[in-house]
């Protein structure tokens, strides 16, 4: 992508990112546990990058703005609707991928 310009490369940045957006839209199913699980990241920390972006940019955007738009909701409906309980296996994946984080940082 070094050929593009950076106002290309920005433009399919962003397209990229609002697709991610619609596909975690189109698979509710997937819990933000699974996504911590896999890949060390879930909606709630796109919405805090947003929001660091926002703030490296000195636009303003708060925390709860920013999870509606990764949400496509109020993040309490969309909780209420889709989110489930962590299940004890998740919980325990979970605490294993934290545990590989920690000794990979060590």
């Amino acid at each position: 992508m070094q050929h593009l310009d950076d106002a290309t490369r920005t433009q399919l940045e962003a397209a990229a990112f609002r697709r991610l957006l619609q596909h975690l839209d189109a698979n509710k199913d997937v819990q933000n546990i699974d996504l911590m699980i896999l890949a060390d990241f879930c909606r709630n920390c796109l919405s805090k990058w947003l929001v660091a972006a926002a703030t490296e940019h000195g636009a303003e955007l708060d925390y709860e703005t920013a999870r509606e738009y990764v949400y496509g909701m109020p993040y309490a409906e969309w909780k209420e609707k889709y989110q489930q309980e962590a299940t004890p296996e998740q919980q325990a994946a979970f605490e294993a991928r934290q545990a590989r984080r920690r000794e990979a940082q060590s």
